[in-house]
């Protein structure tokens, strides 16, 4: 019986000085339990107006590959936008944002651009608030869907997707005017 209880107390003492030494491991983590709040969808439709022409473009070429201008598609490019979002397609219509971030064409076969945008916010309930943009925008198809995988201010731990229609297109300038329909979740 005395060497059942040993080999108790020792299992206890291994299992105690085992939970101690996770603990010790993992400090720099830590875990909460919250109550689960009610999960909220927003649906958000603005213009995104990309101008690459004239004397104030909102977006320009930062980089690009030695082989980009020989490419159909432009291939290795980059550019940085800080592009108004406005409620119409109206550029004077109300400014509801900005479209803050970069993209590039990813694609040799397709226009294919991946975008990494943040959309922040200044008007009404979401002044001071953004969603984050991620993902490959084949701009040549009529309708496209890219990740929200994120936010900040009342869009916090956002999760969702955009759909973006071309509105209006010049090929010879490349500006565009893009419509956006946002369902996000926080």
């Amino acid at each position: 019986m005395e060497k059942l209880i040993g080999v108790v107390l020792m299992l206890i003492f291994s299992l105690v000085a085992w939970a101690q030494s996770v603990e010790e491991e993992s400090s720099w983590a830590t875990r909460s339990v919250v109550q689960k709040k009610e999960t909220e969808i927003t649906n958000l439709h603005f213009y995104f107006h990309d101008t690459v022409s004239g004397k104030n473009p909102s977006v320009v070429r930062v980089a690009q590959a030695a082989s980009t201008n020989k490419s159909p598609t432009l291939f290795g490019i980059v550019m940085m936008a800080d592009d108004p979002l406005t409620e119409k397609p109206d550029p004077d219509s109300k400014l509801v944002g900005r479209a803050q971030g970069l993209y590039g064409s990813a694609g040799q076969q397709e226009l294919a651009l991946i975008m990494a945008l943040n959309f922040g916010f200044v008007d009404g309930i979401y002044n001071g608030s953004s969603i984050s943009l991620l993902g490959k925008n084949p701009a040549l198809q009529p309708v496209r869907e890219m990740a929200i995988v994120g936010g900040t201010g009342v869009f916090r731990l956002a999760r969702g997707y955009a759909i973006a229609h071309t509105y209006w297109f010049n090929a010879t300038t490349g500006d565009a005017i893009v419509q956006y329909n946002v369902t996000v979740v926080h």
